[in-house]
Formats: structure tokens, sequence, C-alpha cells
């Protein structure tokens, strides 16, 4: 929880900041943001159908999603963290990732969902907003992040 707290207070900063001048040394030639999330699955199509039945993500035509930013209620800026080796935070899923998807209302996704057979495994709110998190098929842990309506103040 410190981890997604620090992660929370540092969103509301940077939605809040001004952006930082940059110099001719370093106009160009940085990471401006995430441009993708790619993963292996043993059933790619079937894994992607479940996406697109279960949790209602988009597909184009090419067979991914393109999540935007300026969706409403979208939160301004993508987390980015590591964490150690040793956590049990991505548990029960045995990879080395997680997703986390932000989602306009939680409870509604929740009850929609659960009409596909998923149940959370867990849910919490805090400061940062309310967290459920469930498996996909090939157990692959994903957290459902519902921001708070008003940010909390840094």
């Amino acid at each position: 929880m410190r981890l997604r707290t620090i992660a929370w207070l540092s969103l509301t900063a940077l939605a809040t900041a001004s952006p930082v001048p940059s110099t001719a040394a370093d106009a160009t030639g940085h990471v401006t943001g995430i441009g993708g999330i790619f993963f292996k699955a043993n059933d790619p199509k079937t894994l992607v159908a479940w996406y697109r039945d279960v949790l209602g993500i988009s597909l184009e035509p090419w067979g991914g999603a393109a999540l935007k930013y300026d969706a409403p209620d979208h939160p301004p800026a993508l987390i980015w963290s590591a964490f150690p080796a040793t956590t049990t935070y991505f548990a029960p899923s045995k990879q080395p990732f997680m997703i986390n998807y932000a989602v306009d209302d939680l409870d509604a996704f929740l009850a929609r969902i659960a009409t596909k057979g998923v149940t959370p495994l867990k849910r919490t709110e805090d400061a940062t907003g309310r967290f459920a998190w469930i498996l996909d098929p090939e157990g692959n842990k994903l957290e459902l992040w519902e921001p708070p309506k008003h940010p909390a103040p840094h």
C-alpha cells in the first residue's frame, strides 16, 4: 500500500505541476510515455477474446487495443513502478508483471464482469482510490483501480 500511496502522490503532483522547460541539450531524445504493453500468452486468440468480452476492451483490426489517455475519467498519467523481486503483491499470479486498469466505476465494472463469471480476489479502498484484483484465464493478476473523484491534496 505504501508504494501505491507514493505513486498516487506522485501522480497528483505530476497532474498539477508546471512542465519543466527543456534546454537545447535535452530538447530531444527522452522517454515521453509508455507506448504499449506486450506480453506472451499460451493462447493469444482466446485470451484477447476474454479481454474483449469480459473486460470490454475494444480491439483494433490488427488485434490489439489502443487505450486512449483522453478518455473521460482517465487518469492524467500512467504509473510506472518497479517492485522488489521478492514481492508477493502480484500473487497468486506467477508472472513478473501486473497490469493496472483504470475504471470509471469499480462497483459497476465488478457487477458487469460478475455476469461473465469473474470474482474479485480482494477489494480495498484508500486515499489513492478503490481497488480490486482479478485473474485472467491464464492466471495473470490484474489490478482494477477507480481513482478518487477528487485527487487527494499533496
